[in-house]
């Protein structure tokens, strides 16, 4: 009989950090799963410390070579014998209830394809940190804010194997391949955060590299560009730079000019009259969206426009949405204080 899930490990030059990975998966308190470990031609010991767990739920697979993480992730679809699909990067660990509240969720909601979570980090060494990465639950909210960011984190996510199985990770995207998947399956299915942190991601030292963080980048706009395509916005390459980093700003330094604050309010204005007519996203997430972003452009570009950021945020008629919010959340914070 198979089993419920096939948890798949991708595995490559990872002998210092496989052993918490497994470990953490075989100490689930759901157990009707099999561990798919998949090398990815590793040339430390990660073969040998994969090979030394006996537990009958353990399968190890080697590519033989390095044929890197989109054609991994295929293959492990491809050898994939569960109901459900869950991934964990080989440097991360499960908390213990992962997969039971993962297999509940999907078991309770038929018309959910994928189910994630938060995360909370820990240092390189595996001690906890504080830090915990909060992403939206709702499909709403995902899809929307997939238009500009990825909110699925990719160590966290549980998957209906028939489902992503037809889809599967576009090889050529070398990096972001998971990116890809997720705003190409959010246009005909529900995805889903559970609002708790269930991995503990690893903390890495040091930086990425040049090479790397610019090819993380030019696909990250090809995305993006393909997003706009089916809005039918019209654009330029300058366009999708500025639209790449409106989420971005606090991680890559960006402040912005006069400039690029106009260029934000004309361009978020034209999302949401494109997405009125072709109805791509939820109209309401999308209006929540941009209205948030709104705020974070006027309050990244006050430290250099200075007050005429807000004078322009409070004139916009983008800011509605994050108003009525704000008020919303006052009343009820008034409510609960008078309860």
């Amino acid at each position: 009989m198979p089993p419920k899930v096939t948890f798949l490990i991708p595995v490559y030059n990872r002998e210092q950090y496989i052993v918490a990975a497994i470990e953490s998966i075989l100490a689930q308190s759901f157990t009707d799963f099999e561990l798919l470990l998949l090398d990815d031609g590793s040339t430390d010991g990660s073969v040998t410390v994969m090979k030394s767990y006996t537990d009958p739920r353990v399968r190890v697979v080697c590519n033989g070579e390095n044929l890197g993480i989109p054609k991994t992730r295929n293959r492990g679809l491809a050898l994939a014998q569960g109901e459900y699909f869950a991934m964990l990067d080989s440097d991360d660990v499960a908390l213990p209830d992962r997969l039971a509240k993962q297999v509940a969720f999907l078991d309770r909601h038929p018309d959910y394809a994928l189910v994630g979570s938060w995360v909370v980090a820990m240092d390189a060494e595996g001690r906890p940190l504080k830090k915990i990465k909060k992403v939206p639950t709702t499909p709403e909210q995902i899809h929307a804010r997939l238009l500009f960011r990825c909110c699925v984190l990719q160590s966290t996510i549980m998957m209906r194997t028939a489902v992503v199985q037809r889809y599967g990770y576009r090889e050529r995207y070398v990096v972001c391949q998971d990116v890809d998947l997720f705003v190409r399956l959010a246009k005909h299915h529900l995805l889903g955060n559970l609002p708790e942190p269930l991995v503990r991601r690893r903390v890495h030292p040091g930086r990425i590299s040049r090479e790397r963080a610019q090819l993380v980048k030019d696909l990250n706009q090809e995305i993006i560009a393909a997003q706009l395509d089916d809005l039918g916005v019209s654009y330029t390459a300058q366009d999708v730079e500025r639209h790449f980093f409106l989420r971005r700003m606090n991680k890559l330094h960006f402040t912005p000019d006069a400039d690029y604050l106009a260029w934000a309010e004309a361009w978020l204005l034209t999302l949401q009259a494109a997405n009125r007519r072709v109805a791509c996203y939820p109209e309401d997430a999308l209006t929540q969206v941009i209205g948030e972003l709104w705020r974070k452009v006027c309050s990244h570009a006050s430290a250099r426009v200075g007050w005429a950021s807000w004078k322009r945020f409070w004139w916009s008629p983008l800011s509605a949405s994050w108003v009525r919010r704000r008020n919303n959340l006052f009343r009820l914070v008034t409510l609960w204080r008078n309860t």
